[in-house]
C-alpha cells in the first residue's frame, strides 16, 4: 500500500481524489468493485457510518488493498478503549494497511445510549498523539512494541463551522499531535477554506503544512445531505440538474482556486444506499477534460 504522503510527494502537481466508501452490511462484496470502479486515488473506509452496523474499516481497507486500491481506513474514538484500539491498530499494522484517519465518532443520543455504551477513552487529538507514539515504537503504556508502527495519519476539518478561527486551532494542535494529512467535511463556499487557511496563517505565521483533502459532495435530488447546501443548488436539484454536473462545476472552482485534492462523497440515498456510478462519472469527466 502507498500512503498519503508517499502520492502527494509524487504528484506532479496533479490532483488527487479520494473516494469516500460506506462498508457493507454483511458479507456482500459488490460495492467493494463499486467503489474500485470509481478509480480514485485512495478510497476512504467509514467507520459504522450513520452508527449502523456494518463490515469493520479495516476488513474493508485489507480487501480493497488486495485488488490494488489503495485505501484509508477510519477508526473513531468512541466505541473501543485505549488497550482495545491500540491492539486494532497493531492488526491493520500486521494487514499492511498504512493509511488511517482519525474522527470522534458521531454522538450516540439517549436513545442509542440504552443499548450501547459511549466509551471515549481518547479524544481526537489524543488518539492522533498516540497512533505517532506507535510509531515510535511504544504503547500507551510506555512499554517499548517488538516493532514501531508506520502509520501515515489522518484528521478531519470542519470548514462548515461557526468559528473557522477554532477550527484553525484544533487543526494546529492535531498537526502538533502528528497529523499527515487532513480531510474536510463537505463545504460548497470556496471562501471559507481560503478563510481557515488565513486564519491558520495568522496563528501560526505559517502556511498550512500538511496536504488537504476538500469535501465535495455530489448531490442528488431525493439524497442526503451535509453541510449547508446554497438555496441556488437546491433549487437546481429541484428542476432536475443533476448531481453530476454541479459537482463538475464545484471541482473545477476548487481546482482553480488552489484545492486540488479532493475528497469526493457520492451520493447518499435513503437507507443509506450510495451511488458509486456518479462519482466515477465525476472522476472521469475531471480526467477526461485534462484536469489530471
Amino acid at each position: 500500500m502507498t500512503s498519503i504522503s508517499q502520492k502527494y510527494a509524487q504528484r506532479n502537481g496533479k490532483p488527487l481524489f479520494i473516494c469516500d466508501f460506506s462498508p457493507p452490511r454483511g458479507a456482500d462484496l459488490s460495492t467493494v468493485q463499486q467503489v474500485k470502479d470509481v478509480d480514485a486515488d485512495l478510497v476512504c473506509v467509514a467507520y459504522s457510518p450513520g452508527k449502523s452496523v456494518r463490515v469493520d474499516s479495516t476488513v474493508v481497507a485489507y480487501l480493497l488493498q488486495q485488488r490494488g486500491q489503495d485505501a484509508i481506513f477510519n477508526l473513531a474514538c468512541r466505541d473501543m478503549n485505549r488497550l482495545a484500539i491500540q491492539n486494532h491498530l497493531l492488526g491493520a499494522q500486521l494487514l499492511g494497511l498504512e493509511n488511517v484517519l482519525v474522527l470522534q465518532g458521531d454522538a450516540f443520543t439517549q436513545a442509542d445510549l440504552a443499548t450501547v455504551k459511549d466509551v471515549s477513552d481518547y479524544r481526537s487529538v489524543a488518539l492522533i498523539r498516540a497512533i505517532a507514539t506507535l510509531n515510535q515504537g511504544m504503547d500507551f503504556r510506555g512499554l517499548k512494541l517488538r516493532a514501531p508502527t508506520s502509520f501515515c495519519i489522518g484528521a478531519a476539518i470542519n470548514l462548515s463551522a461557526t468559528d473557522l478561527e477554532q477550527e484553525a486551532t484544533l487543526a494546529q494542535q492535531k498537526v502538533d499531535a502528528g497529523a499527515d494529512f487532513f480531510l474536510t467535511q463537505a463545504f460548497y463556499e470556496v471562501s471559507r477554506a481560503k478563510r481557515f487557511l488565513k486564519h491558520y496563517h495568522t496563528l501560526t505565521g505559517q502556511e498550512f503544512p500538511k496536504p488537504v483533502f476538500y469535501g465535495l459532495q455530489i448531490l442528488e435530488k431525493d439524497g442526503l445531505v451535509f453541510g449547508d447546501v446554497p438555496e441556488a443548488t437546491r433549487r437546481d436539484l429541484e428542476r432536475g440538474r443533476p448531481g453530476t454536473e454541479i459537482a463538475m462545476e464545484q471541482l473545477t472552482d476548487y481546482v482553480g482556486n488552489g484545492l486540488s485534492c479532493v475528497y469526493l462523497i457520492p451520493p447518499i440515498l435513503r437507507g443509506g444506499r450510495r451511488n458509486y456510478q456518479a462519482a466515477r462519472e465525476v472522476v472521469a469527466a475531471f480526467r477526461g477534460q485534462g484536469g489530471c
